[in-house]
């Protein structure tokens, strides 16, 4: 019995550090099933032989679910930090995985490797895609696209919220010190920001879904792009992507807006509705991401004007891919790669912007850049002035110490895992151009690439397996900011 002792000791702590993370994990299962139901119910009342493959899929994830509640029914709810960084990480993960089911099992028939990756693209919100034949996909399986990037776009919003913060990796834990005020005058608990956002979210989602069938686009098309807009997703139901709508242009326009509201902190749209008519102006990220965007347009729109477009198609088209590129949704409605030198290479300095920390967009973050700037503006003070005393202050708030170890820390790892990300994806023998923009793309979570395999007119189906696993990889960890994957690959986190 005394033999047995630290036996029985150890499986009670793996019992209760790790049954809390797979009870919450059953949870987020249980509600991906409920979501398959919907493109379910569309392929059974259109006859589609798609159905099956849904069925199977709802199955096998209720099934786990089962397995899973069964085992960890008892264990409490309460989470320490480092399991949180797990939860966060084998969330996303396996969520992906099994998202990835009907695509494995329906009509398109495609290689495990080639689900995975689309699935894991879709819930990153990053919209690189290896289908072709995209127009001809049964509604359902396009509804499916859409609902996984919808997913994945709220997931971003409620993890950066409510877990980010409090593990010091995300950029919304700025949006704590810099309002101070709003946890008690907008919402009380962290619950209610949840639930608030995720009405404003449903709300957005609506009334894009709404413009665009007013605007022309079939209900499947208006539902899919309304969805894959606000989740700045850039999943679109052709293989032109919203090229397909390109002779319509009030459609670019409503999707230029839409994808910019999406990109914006949705904490702020929360305390515009509830009183502070001026929140969304006053955040010195939104202005200052305007600020850019309206920069990038005005140059990149003369660029074409005098290449001979015509003035209003330019400024369109230029409006729609530069928001597209930034808020990193990765719709086109143009080949932007034929537009010249210049325009190549300033698509590839915004591919590593993003939106908004609290949004729904990837890449860096607009903040980190203005905060980035910040300090080098100190610094360029304390060489001209070495004893003077300079405060770093965003949105009237001083930056603490901890945002910048966040934000030096994050770019730093930001940019090594790109750079590690182009020279496996080089090793495999991909060329210079898709290697750098493919990493870049995958870790920004943007979408297309540049050049001709990967660029906006092209596809990532042509490259090999190995090249899409590791480009899985870099998806994930950027929509997860890399410092919570990486922290997991540290022996100090498991030594605890």
């Amino acid at each position: 019995m005394y033999l047995l002792a630290p036996t029985l000791y150890r499986s009670r702590e793996l019992y209760r550090h790790w049954a809390p993370i797979f009870k919450i994990l059953s949870v987020l299962w249980l509600v991906l099933a409920l979501f398959m139901l919907v493109p379910w119910g569309v392929l059974v009342v259109e006859h589609e032989q798609d159905a099956r493959a849904f069925g199977i899929a709802i199955l096998a994830v209720l099934t786990t679910v089962a397995c899973t509640w069964l085992i960890t029914f008892r264990a409490p709810l309460e989470l320490k930090p480092w399991q949180m960084f797990i939860l966060t990480v084998a969330s996303w993960t396996s969520i992906s995985g099994f998202a990835s089911l009907p695509l494995v099992l329906g009509a398109p028939q495609l290689s495990f490797t080639n689900a995975v990756f689309e699935s894991v693209s879709a819930i990153t919100t990053t919209g690189s895609t290896v289908m072709v034949g995209i127009d001809t996909l049964s509604d359902g399986l396009k509804l499916w696209r859409g609902l996984m990037q919808w997913m994945g776009g709220i997931g971003i919003i409620v993890m950066g919220i409510a877990i980010l913060p409090f593990l010091k990796v995300g950029g919304m834990r700025l949006f704590h010190t810099e309002s101070s005020d709003w946890s008690d005058k907008v919402m009380p608990r962290t619950g209610g920001i949840a639930k608030a956002t995720l009405g404003v979210y449903v709300s957005l989602t609506l009334l894009a879904m709404v413009s665009y069938w007013l605007g022309g686009m079939t209900p499947i098309d208006a539902v899919v792009h309304g969805m894959t807009s606000l989740a700045t997703g850039g999943f679109a139901n052709s293989d032109a992507s919203f090229g397909a709508y390109a002779d319509q242009p009030w459609l670019l326009w409503m999707g230029s807006l839409f994808m910019l509201s999406g990109a914006l902190p949705f904490v702020l749209y929360i305390r515009f509705l509830r009183g502070f008519k001026t929140a969304l102006w006053q955040d010195q990220q939104v202005r200052g991401l305007l600020k850019l965007l309206s920069i990038a347009i005005m140059v990149l729109s003369v660029w074409r004007i005098t290449q001979g477009t015509p003035a209003f198609e330019a400024f369109t088209n230029v409006t729609f891919n530069v928001i597209s590129v930034v808020t990193t949704t990765g719709y086109a409605s143009d080949d932007y790669t034929l537009w010249g030198a210049l325009p190549i290479m300033a698509f590839f300095y915004l591919t590593f912007v993003g939106g908004c920390s609290g949004s729904t967009s990837g890449g860096m973050k607009i903040f980190r850049l203005q905060i980035a700037m910040l300090m080098l503006r100190n610094q360029l003070h304390y060489l001209i002035h070495s004893s003077g005393v300079f405060t770093t202050r965003y949105n009237q708030q001083p930056v603490t110490s901890d945002i910048s170890r966040g934000v030096m820390a994050f770019s730093f790892f930001f940019f090594i895992t790109i750079a590690l990300l182009a020279l496996s994806l080089a090793a495999l023998g991909l060329d210079l151009i898709t290697a750098l923009s493919g990493a870049a793309t995958a870790v920004t979570n943007v979408g297309p690439g540049l050049g001709d395999v990967i660029g906006p007119a092209g596809n990532f189906a042509p490259l090999p397996s190995a090249a899409k696993w590791f480009l899985c990889i870099g998806m994930l960890m950027g929509r997860l900011e890399i410092l919570t994957v990486i922290v997991l690959l540290t022996p100090m986190f498991w030594r605890r």
